[in-house]
């Protein structure tokens, strides 16, 4: 097997840095998300390729969480290879995440935000991951039945305990947030970042007070789907094509994509064309553009792909 030996260039060809709210890490402007095609059903070297194509242009924030997929678990079991085949030695340049919080295995004690299951999942993870720790761990969502001590808590001793750098939340509501970022503060183990579904069409962490909540405690943002699973590209602007995610119906349906909808896509796109961009690239940019924001996630199916929506930062201030 050919050595992989990153690309020389890597911090020198554009890349961009944010500074993640009042901490010491700075965050690529734009961030690789594991979500999709990185699975045990997906082809490796393909997910390969695409990992070393975002390391080789400085992208060094790779986002998963333990059931990342399909099959569960098999996202963090591709990045553990991968770590081994190629990245081991640039593992002090990587900040990898990883979360808890959705069902991962069966039982009482596989799912939301138990001390049992956070720290039980975050043990498997590094396993497969083949890491001694992660850069960054989150609670996937907020859980209404656990007390909140109990989770943060567990957070705060898996910091103490060597097993993660930092911690981060992802999809809590407003008061919950606000009393985290209290808590681990309190705990010397202060909240890094929020992880939030924020794009063109969903303003809901703006809305709700989220984002502006994370600026002025110096926490980070970082938005995941800012494509709204590809209804920002042009994709869907004539309908909904043939082998599109769209026509597999599990995320999104065919009956979201309504004649209101679609008229909002299409203005959205004559507004990024009158700009010179396309449509993925202004949706992207339009995060970027809100106060707070530290980077965006993006999937990839391919390296062609990746390479596109990374353009974004030619045109971020």
């Amino acid at each position: 097997m050919e050595k992989y030996f990153a690309d020389e260039q890597r911090y020198d060809n554009g890349i961009k840095y944010r500074r993640c709210g009042r901490s010491g890490i700075l965050l690529p402007e734009v961030s690789l998300g594991l979500w999709h095609n990185f699975g045990g059903v997906d082809d490796y070297e393909r997910s390969r390729s695409i990992i070393r194509y975002a390391f080789d242009h400085g992208i060094t924030h790779l986002d998963l969480a333990n059931n990342y997929g399909p099959p569960y678990g098999s996202a963090e079991e591709t990045m553990g290879k991968i770590m081994e085949e190629d990245l081991r030695p640039y593992r002090d340049e990587l900040f990898i995440s990883t979360k808890a919080g959705y069902d991962m295995w069966a039982g009482p004690y596989g799912n939301w935000g138990s001390r049992k299951y956070l720290i039980a999942s975050l043990d498997q993870s590094l396993k497969r991951m083949k890491l001694d720790y992660v850069d960054l761990f989150y609670s996937h969502r907020y859980d209404p039945d656990t007390p909140l001590d109990e989770t943060l808590q567990a957070m705060v001793d898996i910091v103490k305990s060597g097993k993660a750098l930092y911690l981060g939340i992802s999809r809590w509501p407003l008061e919950a947030t606000r009393y985290a970022i209290n808590y681990l503060r309190n705990h010397d183990t202060p909240l890094l970042i929020y992880q939030g579904r924020l794009n063109m069409l969903d303003h809901a962490p703006m809305d709700e007070g989220i984002l502006q909540l994370c600026h002025q405690e110096g926490i980070g943002f970082i938005s995941f789907s800012p494509l709204a699973q590809g209804l920002l590209t042009d994709r869907y602007i004539n309908g909904i094509p043939e082998g599109s995610r769209m026509t597999k119906g599990k995320f999104l349906k065919p009956d979201m994509l309504t004649n209101q909808l679609l008229e909002t896509i299409r203005s959205y796109n004559q507004e990024a064309q009158a700009q010179g961009m396309t449509l993925a690239e202004r949706a992207l940019a339009w995060i970027l553009e809100q106060e707070g924001v530290t980077s965006v996630l993006v999937g990839a199916s391919s390296t062609e792909q990746l390479a596109r929506n990374m353009k974004v930062m030619e045109k971020s201030k």
